[in-house]
């Protein structure tokens, strides 16, 4: 999802819409606007909108049917045809709750936050149900939450993990090892270079901001910094990394255009691994307020102090689809390509070219809590042949992240979660497999 990513847990309240205010009892007198009324009161919607939508040039003006054709247009995303009907319908009908409700939804969606809240706040006053209220009051909070993203800002995290890992070094199982170049020698790994088993602890904060220039350019930047301990007499694996970002963004209608640079590390054992820095160019477009695509292009330089050998450019170009959905489930897909082109003259094998594919969802039960489940699939296929296996090698993983996210008190939240990696390759000593178990606290602020 470079989707979009924090955004859903507040967007829920915002799917709550105004349903429970009664429609006018006029509707009720026309046999069309009955039979689809009763269709979105079902959940078929969409039914409803078809058996309207051919009317809607002869009944247009009419209150009754424009309610309820706004209510339809709204429930299967056609807002910009629920705003032109809602409208004639507060024409005519100023005091019309539903109708101004409905109206407030569509305006949300197509991004007119401050019409949206106007509407919905008349709407209060007005006399309705108290459980319609307490639903208004979700939808304003929201409101306040995303035009809060258009003010200056500066928000940080704490967190703190505990867990298992089954495969600490991303190690092969078996330590015996046919060594081609060597006429297939067998060769027995040490056993660091083996599948290792270890509990770990580890801690992590980050800090994010936003400064507003005017309303369409700001700067934005974003830095984070974690390390791992292992136990079980691992600590040779002990990690840690620090990355920070910074550029400017753009926003214009419904389009987001940044673009950051970025630099980071990472260490083992106290040695720095590697170093990467570059540049990363994203386009979000939202076509309304629950659906939006982001596009994104990613050159970095990977630098490996210990092994330069290794040394690489890497670009990535991909595109992922959020999609969130009115029984508040978010969902999310997309899809990469790119590749690293080695710096060693000479050693093809360093290089690779990659494709890729991510998913996921979650599910809200509750106000406080929610499942997600991720999925990943990338194949890598390297541009020379291995020196020591002499084969080309190839590779196939997949990553697959099922966990829960509770949110216990303001500001805090527990994630349990099991993480699965499994690579497939033909290159005996970069196949293995593993699974992470872990539970995390975090404190935002």
């Amino acid at each position: 999802m470079k989707s979009t990513p924090s955004k859903p847990s507040y967007l829920l309240a915002l799917l709550l819409t105004a349903c429970l205010m009664p429609i006018s009892a006029q509707a009720e007198a026309d046999a069309l606007v009955k039979d689809a009324l009763l269709l979105t009161q079902t959940g078929r919607s969409a039914q409803a909108f078809e058996m309207l939508e051919p009317r809607e040039a002869s009944r247009a003006g009419d209150p009754d049917f424009d309610t309820v054709f706004g209510i339809a247009a709204n429930e299967t995303g056609q807002f910009t045809r629920a705003i032109f009907a809602l409208e004639r319908v507060l024409a005519v009908q100023p005091e019309n709750a539903r109708a101004r409700a409905e109206l407030g939804r569509a305006l949300f969606a197509v991004g007119d936050n401050k019409a949206a809240r106007r509407l919905l706040e008349e709407t209060k006053t007005q006399g309705i149900p108290v459980e319609a209220a307490k639903t208004i009051d979700q939808f304003l909070q929201a409101i306040d939450r995303i035009d809060e993203a258009g003010r200056s800002s500066l928000k940080g995290y704490v967190e703190a993990t505990l867990g298992h890992d089954s495969n600490v070094n991303s190690g092969p199982v078996n330590p015996n090892v046919a060594v081609p170049v060597l006429g297939n020698i067998v060769v027995v790994l040490t056993p660091a270079g083996v599948k290792t088993k270890a509990s770990f602890a580890s801690l992590g904060a980050g800090l994010s901001g936003r400064y507003i220039l005017d309303p369409r350019w700001s700067l934005i930047g974003n830095a984070t910094g974690s390390v791992r301990a292992n136990g079980n007499g691992t600590s040779q694996f002990n990690s840690s990394q620090i990355d920070i970002t910074g550029g400017a963004a753009y926003r214009v209608e419904r389009n987001e255009y940044s673009v950051v640079g970025q630099v980071g590390t990472y260490t083992i054992d106290g040695s720095r691994a590697r170093d990467q820095y570059g540049v990363v160019g994203e386009w979000t477009y939202r076509l309304d307020g629950f659906r939006q695509f982001t596009t994104y292009l990613q050159l970095t330089k990977l630098k490996y102090p210990n092994q330069p050998i290794r040394n690489a450019d890497r670009d990535v170009v991909g595109t992922t689809y959020a999609h969130l959905f009115r029984n508040g489930m978010l969902a999310y897909g997309g899809l990469y390509f790119g590749a690293e082109r080695e710096d060693a003259p000479g050693r093809p094998d360093f290089g690779h070219k990659l494709t890729g594919v991510r998913a996921g969802m979650q599910k809200p039960f509750n106000e406080t809590l929610a499942a997600f489940v991720t999925l990943g699939y990338e194949t890598r296929r390297y541009g020379g042949t291995d020196p020591i296996f002499l084969v080309a090698r190839r590779d196939q993983q997949t990553n697959l992240n099922i966990g829960l996210s509770w949110l216990p008190a303001r500001g805090w939240r527990i994630t349990p979660q099991i993480a699965y990696t499994n690579t497939n390759s033909n290159v005996v000593i970069a196949d293995y497999a593993r699974t992470v178990v872990s539970i995390t606290a975090r404190k935002e602020f």
